[in-house]
């Protein structure tokens, strides 16, 4: 007798992270929009400054300041009156760090700055390494989904499973889902100095398998 067998392989694997993503925004407000523009980009002058030497540097790998933002608005006070219009310029930052002892400096430095703020770092692993990554994780979601099927081969004292069709999670059936692909996590240690420490990068693969077989009579 013929028995088809499908299960999920996982596996997951922790790799040390070697880059860190951080998002930067100068906002600055006021009565005069002119004048609110022109402190933003005061602000923002230096830092793309010091973005540029750390690139130099080998420690920024790239940067962009390619967004920019002014609006204006009238806020309430406590008695609920309409107060006077408030301008607000707001430019974005973004940039890529590889070397995290100036990274942890660097966000030191700017995070005492008034008006300047600072999202992240999001860690990750190179682009590069992140395929070679995945690539061996997914051979040993295989390796665990061959595993799991000769094991309920065995069970009913099967021979040798034979795989006829390997998906992504939810392809082999009607619906959805995903096969977890990274988790980064960092932690932050406030002191004299801000410290960034990152935690490991988990890359995390499943693959769905269909196996073949033939039971013993």
């Amino acid at each position: 007798m013929t028995l088809q067998i499908t299960v999920r392989g996982t596996a997951q694997e922790s790799y040390p992270a070697e880059r860190a993503l951080l998002d930067l925004a100068v906002s600055v407000e006021g009565a005069d929009k002119a004048e609110v523009a022109g402190k933003a980009a005061e602000v923002q002058a230096p830092l793309i400054e010091q973005l540029e030497q750390l690139k130099d540097r080998g420690a920024v790998t790239h940067w962009a300041a390619d967004r920019v933002h002014v609006y204006s608005h009238r806020p309430y006070d406590p008695q609920g009156r309409r107060l006077p219009v408030v301008h607000v310029a707001r430019l974005d930052v973004s940039t890529v760090f590889v070397d995290f002892d100036r990274l942890s400096g660097f966000v030191d430095h700017w995070s005492a700055h008034d008006g300047v703020e600072i999202r992240g770092p999001r860690w990750d692993v190179t682009e590069k390494n992140r395929r070679a990554y995945e690539s061996d994780v997914r051979r040993a979601a295989v390796d665990d989904a061959v595993h799991k099927a000769q094991g309920y081969a065995n069970a009913v004292r099967g021979g040798r499973v034979v795989p006829i069709e390997f998906a992504d999670p939810g392809m082999l059936d009607e619906g959805g889902g995903h096969p977890p692909r990274m988790m980064a996590m960092a932690s932050a240690e406030a002191g004299p100095g801000i410290t960034l420490t990152p935690e490991p990068i988990v890359i995390a693969i499943a693959v769905d398998a269909r196996f073949t077989t033939s039971t013993e009579r």
